[in-house]
């Protein structure tokens, strides 16, 4: 099972592989749901043999009532009210909170079908097409917009998704740990040629960011 589990977990495209804060806890709710629920596989089914192998004795008296409430209400509430809480709390390093420190911003339009890619506080930097450059080990602020049709924003090994939507701009944060290359996606169906809407976010050591923006210090 540990075998079956770790097939699959590394790759470009991987949530499960997770490179920054960000994508983190998102990879860890994972594998709790899915440890969790191989445990309560092996127990049901374990529950299942018994009844199907013990010797009769009767028809057991199971009240009704207590089923409902124990197996109906008491453990589905306490597992979701877990996973809300623990979801809550991977979602709040994805966010912009007021008070923080100005981070690296980059602005994400998409339209049918790429992403273009502008950054505000560097204003000679030229405009990119579904790349975008980042410095590695600090919090980048992705602002997305679209300006066509709803597109979904993903990086896997960042962090979560978002939603670009027409008339709105969401903000994602994200961070890439170690310089490199992180593969991304459109995750909203926007037409035909929604699989050809890639994106690749090339994070940089600092000092090699401006080189890689191809633009002076602002």
């Amino acid at each position: 099972m540990a075998l079956l589990a770790g097939c699959g977990a590394a790759g470009p495209l991987s949530a499960l592989d997770p490179a920054g804060p960000g994508a983190a806890p998102i990879a860890r709710v994972w594998w709790a749901m899915f440890w969790g629920g191989m445990a309560l596989l092996v127990f049901m089914t374990a529950l299942g043999l018994y009844a199907a192998l013990r010797r009769p004795q009767g028809t057991p008296r199971v009240s009704e009532r207590a089923f409902v409430l124990w197996g109906g209400l008491a453990l589905p509430g306490v597992v979701l009210v877990a996973l809300l809480l623990w979801g809550v709390r991977a979602g709040h390093a994805l966010l912009p909170l007021p008070g923080q420190a100005p981070v690296f911003t980059v602005e994400v339009t998409g339209r049918q079908w790429q992403w273009e890619v502008a950054y505000p506080a560097h204003p000679a930097a030229r405009t990119a097409v579904n790349r975008i450059d980042i410095p590695a080990g600090q919090p980048v602020d992705v602002r997305v917009r679209t300006a066509d049709v709803i597109h979904g924003f993903w990086i896997p090994r960042l962090g979560g998704k978002i939603d670009a939507i027409p008339g709105r701009s969401n903000v994602i944060r994200l961070q890439a740990d170690a310089p490199g290359i992180y593969r991304g996606v459109c995750a909203e169906y926007c037409g035909t040629g929604h699989a050809r809407m890639p994106i690749e976010v090339h994070a940089h050591a600092p000092s090699a960011l401006q080189a890689a923006l191809g633009g002076s210090a602002p």
